[in-house]
């Protein structure tokens, strides 16, 4: 009597398979959920590293000239010193005052609510 070969996948290989893809999904799933999260936290952190970039440049141009740059006394000062001197839509600075020659640790606010610091440098 001769055996034919039948090619395919046996029951328990493909429930196998299907067990490791569950493992693998209910890992993932939640990585993918909170995405969003982790985005909105990145944008306000970058807003802040302009911000801190922007007050360094604005410090050094307005202590070589004062006529350079613009005046610092409050958190929300610093926000001139960006390029376009605006925030993006939906972000606030909240107010400290900063006091000429002294570093501040200022907060900025994203629009879904996530916070993030920079530095702030009073100048006159």
């Amino acid at each position: 009597m001769e055996y034919i070969k039948q090619q395919g996948f046996t029951l328990v290989e493909l429930v196998i398979v299907i067990v490791i893809l569950g493992i693998l999904a209910i890992v993932a799933i939640p990585q993918f959920i909170n995405l969003s999260g982790d985005a909105n936290k990145a944008a306000v952190q970058g807003v802040a590293g302009a911000l801190s970039a922007a007050n360094t440049v604005n410090y050094a141009a307005r202590k070589e000239n004062s006529s350079n740059g613009t005046a610092v006394a409050n958190c929300t000062a610093v926000a001139s010193a960006l390029l376009n001197a605006t925030l993006p839509t939906s972000y606030t600075i909240t107010s400290l005052a900063i006091t000429a020659g002294t570093t501040s640790v200022c907060t900025v606010t994203g629009p879904s609510g996530s916070t993030a610091t920079f530095s702030g440098t009073g100048i006159s």
